[in-house]
C-alpha cells in the first residue's frame, strides 16, 4: 500500500529534508536514466543535473523549443510515459521527492507517480513492466512552472534501488529529486577499511554553521569535485575569531585510521586551517551540537594547502583504504581517533572557505 503523502511548500524543502536526507537520484552521486518512453523535445538525462533548471527563451534546436528537463511527444497513445532511474546507492529508504515543472508551462506534466523496485546489481536491469514495481508515490497532480515537493508520511520500510518516474500521459518535467537515506551494503569482514563517512556507505552530514556558496552535502560524494561549485563553501567572515564546521554522522561506528580533506579546485578561497573532533553519539533521532563538551579533538588546527588532498592518519605515516596511493600524510591525527568508537566526526575550517570532499577511513565495528 501506498504511502500517505503530505504536499509542502517548496521554500522548506531543505528545513524539511536536508539534514535528514540527500537526493538518491543525484546525478553527481551516480544516478543515472537506464530506459525511457519518450524523450522527443528534452532528454530525460536532464532530470537529475544537480543545478537548477534555466531557461533560454526564443533558442531553438531541431524538435523545437529547447527546454532544460525531459519532455515527451504531444498526444500520447498510452495513459502515461515514463522513466526508470538507478539510483546512485546501493539502495535506500525512500522519504519524499521534488519534481520541479520549472519553465514548463503549457507544456508540463499534468499528474505524475512514482514507483520503486529493488534488482541486485548482479541483475539484469529493470524493465518498465517489471512485476516487482510498486507504488511509493500516489498519482499527484503538477501545475507548470513550479517545484512540487511530496513528505511520504513514514520512510519506505523496504530499501529501493530503482524509481519509475511515470507522468500522466505527457509533457515536460525540468527536475526529479528522491529524497532519502542510502541502506549500505557492508562487507561480513570487519577489517575491510571503509570510508563510512561516503554517502554510499550511509554517511550524512546533519548539521553546518553555513553553505553559502556551496552545499555541505557535496563533501561526501564520490572521488573528488569536478569544480568549485562541487564542494562546500561558505560566505567570507569579517569577525575576529570566527570559524565554520560541518558535523558528518557515519555510517557506521567506526574506529578510525586515516581521514582525507581534499580542497580540490578551491585555490583563492581555501581555508587557512582545518581542525578535527570526533564523537560517540548513538542516538541517531537527535543531531549532536558544535558545542557538545564530548567532542574529543584529533587534529589541533593544521595549515591547509590550495587545491591540495590533505591526509591525516592514526598509523605511523601509512595511509590505508582506495587512497593510500594518493599523496604524502600531512600531518597525525591523535591516538584517541584510533582507539575510541565513534559516529560522528565535526570538521572546523578556520575561518571560512571551501572544501571539496571529507573522508573517514577506518573499521566499522559491530556495538
Amino acid at each position: 500500500m501506498a504511502a500517505t503523502v503530505t504536499r509542502i511548500d517548496s521554500d522548506k524543502t531543505d528545513e524539511v529534508f536536508a539534514a535528514t536526507c540527500i537526493d538518491l537520484a543525484s546525478a553527481a552521486l551516480g544516478g543515472k536514466i537506464i530506459a525511457v518512453s519518450d524523450e522527443w523535445f528534452a532528454a530525460a538525462e536532464n532530470l537529475l543535473t544537480v543545478a537548477a533548471p534555466i531557461r533560454r527563451p526564443g533558442y531553438f534546436v531541431h524538435t523545437g523549443a529547447w527546454y532544460d528537463g525531459w519532455e515527451t511527444r504531444r498526444h500520447n497513445t498510452e495513459p502515461e510515459d515514463w522513466v526508470i532511474v538507478k539510483l546512485g546507492v546501493a539502495s535506500g529508504r525512500i522519504f519524499g521527492f521534488e519534481v520541479d515543472t520549472a519553465f514548463f508551462n503549457g507544456n508540463h506534466a499534468p499528474a505524475v507517480t512514482v514507483q520503486g523496485l529493488f534488482s541486485p546489481p548482479s541483475a539484469p536491469p529493470p524493465t518498465a513492466t517489471d512485476d516487482r514495481w510498486t507504488t511509493i508515490l500516489p498519482v499527484q497532480e503538477c501545475g507548470p512552472s513550479q517545484r512540487h515537493t511530496y513528505l511520504l508520511s513514514s520512510p519506505t520500510e523496504g530499501a529501493y534501488s530503482h524509481v519509475k518516474l511515470n507522468m500522466l500521459p505527457d509533457g515536460g518535467i525540468a527536475r526529479f529529486r528522491v529524497f532519502g537515506q542510502a541502506v549500505a551494503v557492508f562487507p561480513d569482514d570487519l577489517d575491510v577499511v571503509l570510508d563510512t563517512a561516503n554517502v554510499s556507505n550511509g554517511g550524512l552530514v546533519v548539521a553546518c554553521s553555513d553553505q553559502h556558496f556551496g552545499r555541505k552535502d557535496n563533501l561526501l560524494l564520490p572521488g573528488r569535485g569536478r569544480d568549485m561549485g562541487d564542494g562546500w563553501e561558505t560566505a567570507r567572515s569579517r569577525e575576529a575569531g570566527h570559524a565554520d564546521w560541518v558535523i558528518v554522522k557515519l555510517g557506521a561506528p567506526t574506529k578510525i585510521s586515516s581521514i582525507t580533506v581534499d580542497t580540490a579546485h578551491f585555490r583563492g578561497n581555501y581555508p587557512q586551517a582545518v581542525e578535527l573532533h570526533a564523537l560517540w553519539h548513538p542516538d541517531n533521532a537527535v543531531t549532536p551540537a558544535h558545542t557538545d563538551a564530548n567532542w574529543l579533538p584529533i587534529l589541533t588546527p593544521t595549515k591547509c594547502k590550495a587545491d591540495h588532498e590533505h591526509h591525516f592518519t592514526t598509523a605511523d605515516g601509512q595511509l590505508e583504504g582506495p587512497d593510500s596511493s594518493s599523496g604524502a600524510v600531512e600531518g597525525k591525527l591523535a591516538e584517541v581517533a584510533g582507539t575510541k568508537v565513534v559516529t560522528h566526526v565535526k570538521m572546523t575550517m578556520i575561518p571560512d572557505g571551501g572544501i571539496s570532499r571529507l573522508k573517514v577511513y577506518g573499521r566499522r565495528q559491530a556495538v
